[in-house]
């Protein structure tokens, strides 16, 4: 089982407290919905569980294991936020293989069948220049679990998908914690929350309530 612990994180920007004193639990197995407005600060606390930003204060364990030394994450991570850093001028199989030829967990094989898991042909010749922005979402979700990650953040994951691609990202992100991986979404959209997540978490204003109004 994969857990994270948050203890009393906090994100300061000049002046502005972006993340307030955030104190959770997470435990794979379970999708977790993150909702709030845009400025609320859940991209922000991605941003940081991911290690792409280092917190103000506060500590992150992953796994019963500090996750940050000097601001490095140490675990598996697949990460969806927004604007993916992909190479427009590159083909989606061609941006994917470069990827997976930085850690060298998987090769030409897995990285076919993710794009195809995901509603995409491997073959297409288009760069990602070319691409709608439903295809750029579908390779973003590619991108993020092809690796297997242990822990998988995913800003709205159905954004820019039409009605079929919605359905079949939903199924991957329920495929990806029946495997074990820690799942969070965060997402805009009622349904995606309703029907994906078991546990949900409210964040305004950089702070975190339950359902109930506590945490």
């Amino acid at each position: 089982m994969h857990t994270i612990k948050t203890i009393r994180l906090t994100k300061n920007i000049k002046g502005n407290l972006v993340l307030d004193d955030i104190n959770l639990f997470f435990q794979s197995s379970i999708v977790y919905g993150l909702i709030g407005e845009n400025g609320s600060g859940k991209t922000m606390l991605f941003r940081i569980l991911s290690g792409l930003v280092k917190p103000s204060s506060g500590c992150i364990m992953m796994d019963d294991g500090v996750a940050y030394e000097k601001g490095s994450p140490l675990k598996k991570i697949g990460v969806v936020i927004e604007n993916a850093s992909l190479y427009p001028e590159f083909t989606g199989f061609k941006n994917l293989m470069y990827l997976a030829g930085i850690n060298h967990v998987i090769g030409k094989t897995e990285v076919i069948d993710t794009i195809r898991r995901v509603g995409l042909d491997p073959d297409d010749k288009r760069t990602i220049r070319k691409y709608s922005l439903g295809m750029k979402q579908r390779i973003a979700i590619a991108q993020a679990i092809m690796e297997k990650p242990d822990f998988l953040f995913l800003d709205e994951p159905t954004n820019a998908l039409d009605h079929n691609g919605v359905a079949l990202i939903r199924k991957v992100i329920k495929e990806e914690a029946a495997r074990g991986a820690l799942v969070i979404i965060a997402s805009h959209s009622s349904e995606d929350i309703d029907e994906l997540c078991q546990k949900k978490y409210y964040i305004s204003d950089g702070k975190i309530t339950d359902s109930e109004g506590v945490i």
